[in-house]
């Protein structure tokens, strides 16, 4: 007989492990399935090993730059497949955790691939063969995988996805990166960390595009600065793959093109949704245009008792997005059987910060100053630079901005924007702020401690209406 279950989650990212720990906590039977590894790409394969790999980086250049600091360090080296092995095991170590996670909250765990058969059945192929389990309720959280370029297939030695760039056989001597997302300028970062001559193609007119253009223009000159070569309105038009290296074509905005040689090439173009083969078409559930599928804001399908979470559904594709959404649709689920005493709220997507852990960070929440005045919003805008920041300064760390978004009239934070050390720590005081809907008034009242980074949130929000101290 088919084992039976309230809920049956297929994949075990962040979205899809948190959302099975949810249904656990609120009483639900529940069982997780994973093809791979628990904890899923973020975990395994994304956000943890590749700040492993971005810290070793960052002390790697703290340790040249010791003089500044009044210390010496001599004969830096750095071990390559030694930082690819602490960060494998920084991933590992995770992994366990998230097992430990599903035995602590009696989850049973199924390994093998998922498909969906028939309303409430999901078949589960393995190493043991296949299986049937039956439940009220299955939550998709399959997740997403890197997209691919048709002139530039990846082949894991010398044209790079995230996931070969993370496990290098060999440091690459001169790379080239196809996208300036997050991703694209993570690694951008890390490799020209390491030493390697770096350059990045970019075909929109500035790089980190969602970001906004203070933030982006400031970025650019940072990494410029640190031997980035960066190429905006450009893009890559034919790449031939060779045994000694890859040549690649690149055209301008102008048109004009130009072929180079690089020893190795990322590509960094955004996600594809991982909806193949999961039996999505057997229940008539379709995904969009993006193939992405549809739901609502609760996670629902069009089909009754089929939800989904995470990158497979409408953006944006972040883990901490997938897990609050794992949550909220664990809830609804919780509700629908019956339970009173849970009351989900629709997710804002307005509301979910976005973070570049390159050196220098970037983070931001909300609307840009571009975006704010398309949706016909009056602005006050303040922004302040690091150098007014004694402890940005103490710590070697004056290059920086953070920037705010209000609107006039009714002082509503729109908008929250950052670059600089440890500005993916600070961007969580405006998201608090945005979900409490705050006003500047507020924010002027709230006493910021000294000496901190957070005081130019202070600053960047007293200077959008005059008031600012240290400039």
């Amino acid at each position: 007989m088919a084992d039976q279950y309230d809920v049956i989650v297929l994949g075990s990212g962040p979205g899809g492990y948190v959302a099975a720990i949810r249904c656990a906590q609120l009483g639900l039977k529940t069982a997780i399935v994973e093809r791979e590894n628990l904890g899923g790409i973020c975990l395994n394969w994304g956000c943890i090993p590749t700040k492993a790999l971005l810290r070793s980086a960052e002390v790697l250049h703290q340790m040249k730059h010791a003089k500044d600091y009044g210390l010496a360090a001599d004969n830096i080296t750095a071990d390559l497949q030694a930082i690819v092995a602490r960060s494998r095991g920084v991933a590992k170590q995770l992994n366990m955790g998230v097992t430990g996670l599903m035995k602590k909250n009696k989850i049973t765990v199924h390994m093998g691939m998922g498909k969906l058969v028939a309303p409430g059945k999901l078949e589960v192929t393995g190493d043991k063969g296949s299986e049937v389990l039956t439940a009220k309720h299955i939550i998709i959280a399959t997740g997403a995988r890197a997209r691919e370029l048709p002139f530039a297939k990846s082949d894991g030695k010398r044209i790079w996805t995230y996931r070969h760039a993370m496990v290098p056989a060999e440091l690459p001597s001169k790379l080239l990166v196809i996208g300036s997302g997050a991703i694209g300028i993570e690694f951008a970062s890390f490799y020209n960390d390491m030493g390697t001559e770096v350059t990045v193609v970019e075909m929109m007119d500035r790089i980190v595009p969602v970001e906004d253009a203070d933030i982006s223009a400031f970025l650019e000159k940072a990494l410029t600065k640190q031997g980035i070569r960066i190429l905006t309105k450009a893009g890559v038009s034919a790449v031939d793959n060779g045994a000694d290296g890859v040549k690649v074509t690149i055209k301008d905005g102008a048109g004009k093109e130009t072929t180079e040689t690089f020893s190795h090439v990322i590509v960094a173009v955004g996600i594809v949704p991982n909806v193949e083969n999961i039996g999505l078409e057997t229940l008539g559930i379709e995904p969009d245009k993006r193939f992405h599928i549809k739901t609502d804001p609760y996670g629902r399908t069009n089909v009754k008792g089929v939800w989904a979470i995470g990158d497979v559904v409408e953006g944006p594709w972040l883990a901490h997005k997938a897990s609050h959404e794992g949550v909220t649709t664990a809830e609804a689920i919780a509700q629908e059987l019956g339970n009173k005493d849970v009351h989900p709220h629709p997710l804002d997507r307005r509301n979910i910060p976005g973070c570049t852990y390159c050196h220098p960070q970037v983070a931001s929440v909300g609307l840009t100053e571009a975006k704010a005045k398309e949706a016909g919003h009056e602005l006050k805008v303040g922004k302040f630079p690091f150098i007014g920041n004694g402890k940005a300064i103490a710590l070697g760390e004056p290059e920086g901005l953070i920037k705010t978004v209000f609107d006039a009239k009714t002082g509503e934070l729109l908008g929250a924007h950052m670059v600089g050390a440890e500005v993916t720590e600070l961007i969580q005081g405006y998201v608090v702020g945005r979900t409490l809907e705050t006003t500047e008034a507020e924010l002027m009242q709230t006493v910021f401690p000294h000496p901190t980074l957070s005081e130019m949130m202070h600053e960047s929000v007293l200077q959008a209406y005059g008031r600012a101290i240290h400039i």
